[in-house]
């Protein structure tokens, strides 16, 4: 017999040696005990369709005490003897007996012969053991069990009722108020408590044992005559009608409070399905938002004019400053709801929560990075087709000055080679002709790299696709043919003054030496006032310096340049002394070239007035190039010291995830103030954005001072306010599982220990290997299967991992606190020793001030008139505590 066993037959012992050492039982006693113990068995041989009428004789055959004992205990008996004989009636009896002591009762004093031979004593004794065991035996409240349980039970539904102290089962009963109370407590309908007197007991006791007779199907067991008339009531009837009352509202109470789990339930259920509806209504409109946004970041058609490209530019910071960012908050709010609602599912012990086909996080996330990729692939277009149409209106505008130069050099040309002057000329302007032709054609072939640089920036032009090319293609064309037209009268010309050149003899050396060196000079003269008015682009300081060293090594030329002009003026000086001289007939002109000192000495003059020009210019775009420069190291400055910042910021909301220092309220308050300091942080990212707006504006397109992009600031800055709201969230969820399972700091601090140990990438989670060690670390034997139905617990979404969140839900599960209203009742008990009750003066001792004086405060109300002076009884501080709960 095992330890419950033998504390059953302690109970019982007892009652039964009571029986032994008091045989002469108290008429008034007995007669109640027969009446009530009648009704009793009556109420369980009504299921059977019997009764007995008189309870020493109807039991003496033990067929209906066997079939008392089934009816009650729902078993079967070894089978009955059907006989009339005394052995069969004994025979019968026994078995009834050798049933009870099998439910670890010890009959003491208690025989079959005597049962058979109908003595009443023995018969009663018999039925108040049944009673004890059947109907009392199970009532337990606070630790409490049997005759102590039930006796606490009626205390506690009592006593809020004025005139009622439940202090034992007999004179406390007399009045009949206990009965009411008990009715009213629970059926409150069914009595009018107010109007009952305790100077009444006739009345309060009929309208008791009536009423639940009538509306609780409980027999009326005694009679209040029989009550009333009596010093003290039987304990054993009053106690066998109060368990009736007891098994009568019991289960009532326990169908309320199933109801009541029912609603509770259902309320959670309805609250999770509608943040099931706002999760997939807000997963729907932020998918759709990214489906409407990228074919417009996927729209690379581009523009014909700069400023068209710098609208679109505009639109796309407009979309990153304005329309992105509440996208990104309702992205980390999503994320948040979603966990918060999988771990209100996991704390009600119902399935994780699975989106609609395509609205999963995994979905929102693949989206948004194809947005993101979307952003980036745009934004680089839109620099790159800045930078392209940047290019190409220099080179339209290069190819505009080189064609009108072109275009004014060749004017008049094709008619002075169509001239048929050499055939009315004399032999001197015959060699004139031919000397000024051959200076043509230096001049010409000299101006053939111009008409090849012409055709090259078209050709460059069309590869670039430049929107106007046809126009660009027909002038280009033009100049080419009216070239080749020009090299073909050249030459055609040439071969005509060839064949007059055996008529001419004299030609004045000087004009062909002049004509020789004035058309190289002007022509280096032209190029040199195309160079210093050709506009330049450069995208550093370097190439301002390397442009500003070739004007000053061009202005190095300059002397050597005005000593070829001064010669060839000494030419020309030469020539009209030698006319003058010799009278010569030239009417005036240089037979060999058009270029006259006047024209030389004016472009010189023109050159020497765009150099200094130029010289502003390259100051000017030095100095720009100075500005960008600080404009990349002030943005390289703030973007080296935010990066790392943000880097930092993640490690340190990482480590406080994991680390185990303070309670969890702790490491959310911490949570809480990096978050603000994060927040304090925006003006920063701001400012730099402004910066980087500085810069595209500056079309400044590279940076040595900084591996930082704006692009990686913002994508790291939105990983940070994700990560630290989806960190709060995390713990806010582990307070809620703490408390909703009653989870201790320590144990959550073991269970972090653990969890961090086998946490081997220090990722915040467990993948399965680490998961099975921990938990075979922990003394958990599992096979396959079992293990497999542990991760379809801890791991609903089949990701391969394990969260700290699961973690401790299933550890909670696994882990009971100990009921702390159980731990301060145990520790009034040690207090209060063998008696029932604490003085003030030892609670005051035993406890703080300030907690003492607050109990002292919750007792006084509870305080019955019965109570010791200046004491708190048990039952006193326990209602007060605890309320008026059955447990």
């Amino acid at each position: 017999m095992d330890h419950y066993d033998s504390q059953q037959t302690n109970d019982y012992m007892q009652p039964e040696e009571d029986w032994d050492r008091d045989l002469l039982l108290d008429p008034a006693w007995e007669k109640q005990q027969r009446k009530t113990f009648t009704a009793w068995c009556n109420s369980h041989l009504r299921k059977a369709g019997t009764q007995i009428e008189n309870i020493e004789e109807d039991f003496r055959d033990g067929l209906k005490l066997m079939l008392l004992l089934e009816v009650i205990s729902g078993e079967r008996l070894a089978k009955p003897e059907r006989g009339k004989m005394r052995v069969h009636k004994i025979s019968n009896v026994n078995k009834a007996l050798d049933f009870i002591a099998s439910k670890g009762v010890k009959l003491v004093s208690i025989g079959a012969e005597e049962i058979v031979d109908g003595n009443v004593k023995m018969t009663l004794g018999m039925i108040w053991t049944i009673i004890l065991r059947f109907a009392i035996q199970d009532i337990s409240v606070e630790e409490t069990s049997a005759k102590e349980g039930l006796l606490l039970w009626c205390q506690r539904k009592t006593a809020p009722y004025k005139n009622v102290n439940i202090q034992n089962f007999h004179i406390s009963w007399k009045d009949g108020l206990g009965f009411c109370a008990l009715i009213h407590r629970h059926r409150p309908e069914l009595i009018d408590y107010g109007k009952l007197r305790k100077d009444d007991p006739l009345t309060n006791l009929n309208t008791a044992f009536d009423v639940a007779e009538k509306y609780l199907d409980i027999p009326k067991m005694l009679d209040a005559e029989d009550i009333v008339g009596t010093a003290r009531p039987d304990e054993k009837a009053i106690m066998t009608y109060v368990s009736s009352f007891y098994h009568a509202f019991s289960g009532a109470q326990k169908a309320e409070t199933a109801a009541n789990r029912i609603c509770k339930v259902l309320a959670v259920n309805q609250e999770n399905e509608q943040l099931m509806e706002d999760y997939e209504k807000l997963a729907s409109d932020l998918l759709e938002w990214i489906r409407r946004t990228i074919p417009w970041l996927e729209n690379r058609a581009p523009e014909n004019t700069m400023h068209a490209m710098q609208q679109k530019l505009e639109d796309f910071r407009d979309y990153r400053r304005l329309h992105k960012p509440p996208k990104v908050q309702e992205k980390c709010q999503l994320e948040i709801n979603f966990n918060t609602l999988q771990t209100k599912l996991r704390l009600s012990n119902r399935p994780a929560f699975m989106p609609s086909e395509g609205r999963m996080i995994s979905d929102i996330n693949n989206a948004w990075g194809c947005l993101e990729q979307a952003e980036k692939g745009y934004e680089e277009w839109l620099l790159n087709e800045i930078r392209r149409l940047e290019r190409l209106d220099h080179l339209a505008e290069k190819f505009r000055q080189k064609a009108s130069i072109h275009e004014a050099w060749t004017d008049g040309k094709e008619a002075m080679l169509r001239q048929k002057d050499y055939e009315t000329a004399t032999l001197s302007e015959i060699k004139a002709l031919l000397k000024k032709h051959e200076a043509f054609e230096s001049d010409l072939a000299a101006h053939q790299d111009r008409v090849e640089q012409i055709a090259a920036i078209a050709q460059e032009l069309n590869e670039l696709d430049y929107y106007d090319s046809p126009s660009v293609n027909a002038r280009c064309q033009k100049i080419c043919d009216q070239w080749d037209n020009l090299g073909a009268l050249t030459q055609k010309r040439r071969e005509a003054l060839e064949r007059t050149e055996k008529l001419l003899e004299t030609i004045d050396q000087l004009y062909l030496e002049y004509a020789k060196r004035a058309a190289p000079f002007n022509n280096w003269m032209e190029g040199a006032m195309e160079d210093l008015q050709d506009t330049f682009i450069v995208h550093a300081i370097e190439e301002v310096q390397g442009l500003t060293t070739a004007h000053e090594q061009f202005k190095a030329t300059l002397p050597d340049a005005d000593k070829e002009r001064l010669a060839i003026l000494g030419i020309h000086n030469e020539v009209s002394k030698i006319v003058q001289t010799y009278h010569v007939n030239m009417a005036g002109t240089n037979p060999y070239t058009t270029i006259t000192p006047q024209e030389i000495n004016g472009k010189w003059d023109h050159v020497r007035q765009l150099v200094p020009r130029r010289d502003q210019a390259l100051t000017e775009e030095h100095a720009r190039q100075q500005h960008n420069e600080r404009l990349r190291k002030q943005f390289g400055a703030q973007a080296n010291v935010i990066g790392p910042w943000i880097q930092t910021k993640m490690e340190e909301i990482g480590r406080i995830s994991i680390e185990m220092h303070g309670t969890l309220e702790d490491q959310l308050s911490h949570l809480r103030q990096y978050e603000k300091s994060i927040v304090n942080y925006k003006p920063k990212i701001d400012q730099l954005e402004g910066d980087h707006q500085l810069i595209q504006e500056a079309l400044i397109f590279d940076n040595k001072h900084t591996n930082y992009t704006m692009e990686h600031i913002r994508v790291g800055w939105e990983q940070l306010l994700t990560t630290i709201a989806r960190t709060i969230n995390e713990v806010e969820n582990q307070i809620l599982t703490r408390d909703a399972k009653g989870i201790s700091q320590e144990q959550m601090n073991e269970f972090r220990a653990s969890f961090n140990h086998f946490d081997r990438k220090k990722t915040g989670m467990m993948d399965t290997d680490d998961f099975r060690a921990c938990l075979i670390s922990m003394g958990y034997n599992m096979g396959e299967a079992e293990f497999a139905r542990i991760m379809s617990i801890v791991d609903p979404n089949r990701l391969g991992v394990v969260t700290f969140q699961a973690f401790i839900d299933f550890m909670s599960r696994e882990t009971a606190d100990t009921d702390t209203a159980d731990q301060v009742m145990a520790s009034f008990k040690i207090l209060a020793g063998d008696k029932n009750y604490i003085t003030v003066d030892e609670l005051r001792r035993e406890l703080p001030p300030d907690q003492a004086e607050y109990c002292i405060a919750r007792m006084a109300p509870y305080t019955g008139p019965d109570a010791v002076p200046g004491a708190l009884d048990y039952m006193s501080f326990s209602t007060a505590l605890y309320g008026e709960s059955d447990l």
